[in-house]
């Protein structure tokens, strides 16, 4: 099973997300900050993380991941509110693969990612 990692500070957003994505197969984790995400990743390290733009630090996140022994392996979807180039731009830089809008929706979230819930 795939360990999936959701880090934003909404709790209604984590809640949402973790209840779609275990649905389609997924073992999912819940930060609420950066801090707590990274220390989570330094224990077991998610195939997966969706990084909330607006999360504090959250950049800062995405590169210390990165870091970490097979931190490059891991796919991270950068969370933003609209499709701002210098926001997107930011998020590459620091090592985000992907982006995902907010807010997102069951048929967003189930079309991105059924096929990675069961990938090796």
């Amino acid at each position: 099973m795939q360990r999936l990692m959701i880090a934003d500070s909404s709790d209604i957003v984590r809640k949402v997300g973790k209840r779609i994505l275990s649905e389609i197969g997924f073992l999912v984790l819940e930060a609420a900050s950066a801090r707590d995400a990274l220390l989570r990743c330094e224990t077991e390290l998610p195939n997966i993380i969706i990084v909330d733009a607006g999360l504090d630090g959250a950049l800062d996140l995405i590169t210390n991941i990165r870091a970490l022994p097979d931190g490059k392996s891991v796919l991270i979807y950068y969370c933003v509110i609209e499709a701002d180039l210098k926001t997107m731009m930011a998020g590459k830089r620091a090592g985000a693969n992907e982006f995902l809008l907010k807010p997102f929706d069951r048929k967003i979230l189930t079309q991105i990612f059924t096929g990675k819930a069961i990938a090796a």
